[in-house]
């Protein structure tokens, strides 16, 4: 079995191909583009990408026949909807897809900016606007709902439980994380725990900035988040958030974070210096493993540039497939390691910034 790597960029969709650990580029499509989105749906193996044209806004695509051939899908829309009263709501960017759950074969959330999820149960063929979230009453405060580094906030983590397809959280940036129970139709904060240091009172229940969210399949009350004030982590279901970051705040900030699907203890992060400097600490690119819940971290970086490298790791660009991690930098190199060995090899440079990773097999 082959596994392709599906590398989102500022400049077009680059997919390597990899057997018997040797990886090499076998195509490069939408040249030119920027991909905002990729996603790979285990359920039917359709790939998704979510394409920014700079004249003609958000795209979406999709093809069912591994890349060979797309087809324009329709895009959301927030048409009749307002941002604020008197202010119309305007699709930024697309910032994540998510199935939603094995028995709703057809069924697709989709997350954008500005803080709008969309539900399709017609396989992307229309999207609806989850009223529930978007009528939320925070969201219309803005000292609740607020752009991080963006004028708007955008939903851009989406984990659907694997025992309830009803049960999903939301992450957004900035107001912090979400939960309904019944499909969408109502949601709740769940952001007991978390610290918003950048806010008047940190321990305010609604402004939190969480970079990513993923929830763990074994255990689906384990739930990992990277956020901008440090790393944490929730073993009931959001109903509480512990401080994991390491000790003397090494790893603390970043974006990236993946985990092990079937050990909720496992999981990977790859720091940065800080919000005002996002740059690999001390300039030494690394990952950072946990193997027990975040007590401990150590750095796994045989491979990686030990001095002078200016490489940050966005959020959705590190991801796990059974045994092989990979992530791409916004300076266009890629690297790969086994879970195992626990060495990294570059296996592409020179590319553009990289947006987002998915696997396919």
């Amino acid at each position: 079995m082959s596994l392709q790597l599906l590398v989102g960029t500022s400049k077009g969709l680059v997919i390597l191909k990899g057997e018997n650990n040797q990886w090499k580029i076998e195509a490069v499509q939408f040249e030119g583009l920027s991909v905002s989105t990729l996603y790979v749906d285990e359920r039917n193996g359709t790939w998704w990408i979510g394409l920014s044209h700079r004249h003609w806004g958000e795209k979406l695509h999709r093809s069912t026949d591994k890349g060979r051939t797309w087809q324009q899908m329709t895009t959301p829309s927030f048409k009749d909807y307002f941002y604020r009263p008197g202010q119309p709501a305007t699709l930024k960017k697309m910032w994540t897809l998510q199935h939603a759950g094995k028995d709703k074969p057809n069924c697709l959330w989709l997350g954008t900016e500005p803080g709008g999820l969309f539900f399709s149960d017609d396989n992307g063929q229309s999207w609806k606007l989850s009223e529930g979230l978007w009528n939320h009453p925070s969201r219309l405060d803005d000292k609740q709902w607020f752009g991080a580094g963006k004028d708007f906030p955008f939903i851009h983590s989406i984990v659907v439980d694997p025992r309830d397809s009803n049960h999903v959280y939301v992450g957004v940036s900035c107001a912090g994380i979400f939960e309904t129970i019944n499909g969408g139709k109502n949601w709740q904060a769940k952001n007991k725990g978390l610290v918003a240091a950048y806010l008047p009172n940190p321990n305010a229940e609604l402004g939190h900035d969480p970079h990513k969210i993923l929830l763990c399949s074994a255990n689906p009350d384990v739930i990992w988040q990277q956020n901008h004030c440090g790393i944490f982590r929730t073993v009931d279901g959001g109903k509480n958030w512990d401080n994991i970051s390491g000790q003397n705040g090494f790893p603390n900030y970043g974006f990236a974070l993946t985990i092990d699907e079937q050990d909720p203890e496992t999981a990977w992060v790859i720091p940065a210096q800080s919000d005002a400097m996002r740059i690999p600490v001390d300039l030494k690119l690394t990952v950072c493993k946990t193997v027990d819940g975040g007590k401990n971290w150590r750095s796994i970086s045989e491979g990686l540039p030990d001095k002078f490298s200016f490489d940050l790791v966005l959020r959705h660009a590190f991801v796990k497939y059974e045994k092989t991690l990979a992530f791409g930098s916004n300076n266009g190199n890629l690297y790969l390691s086994d879970v195992q060995d626990e060495k990294w090899k570059r296996v592409a440079n020179n590319l553009a910034s990289v947006n987002c990773l998915a696997t396919a097999v």
